[in-house]
């Protein structure tokens, strides 16, 4: 995990990747939670059976917010911001879905600073969001991630 703790420390990772994630396993059972809190039961997602037999995919897939939304959960495995006063999920820019994650499939978020700049006090970043799926050379979804600090 990365550390860190002021604007120039964020910057010194322009252009690199910070780090990745460890591996998350999607199952069933929270498969099955997010349709349950977003009342979303589409059988591709809820009917293993059907999935299995008639489905496109031979099984059950993950939501594409469910993987969207693991972003937060994930990118606190990488880095560790310190010293701030304040941390705003700013916003989302450019995500495409590639591949659908199926259920037990294991996923990791890589991180990479794309753009950083200092808005009178505040730190404003871009990072460049890649979730992989283990075993597959094509991401799950690939997008920017727009994060505000207002460091001490």
């Amino acid at each position: 995990m990365v550390i860190i703790n002021s604007f120039e420390e964020y910057k010194s990772y322009l252009d690199k990747e910070i780090g990745a994630s460890q591996w998350h396993k999607i199952n069933q059972e929270q498969i099955d939670k997010f349709a349950e809190a977003t009342l979303d039961f589409q059988w591709i997602h809820c009917d293993q059976e059907k999935a299995k037999s008639t489905g496109p995919f031979g099984s059950t897939i993950a939501h594409g917010y469910l993987t969207l939304s693991l972003i937060p959960y994930l990118w606190k495995q990488i880095a560790d911001i310190q010293n701030v006063k304040m941390e705003v999920n700013y916003g989302i820019e450019k995500f495409k879905f590639n591949k659908p994650v199926l259920v037990d499939d294991e996923v990791q978020l890589r991180a990479k600073l794309i753009a950083i700049s200092d808005l009178r006090g505040i730190t404003k970043v871009v990072i460049e969001a890649n979730l992989d799926i283990k075993g597959q050379t094509k991401t799950a979804y690939t997008g920017n991630v727009v994060f505000l600090y207002h460091f001490k």
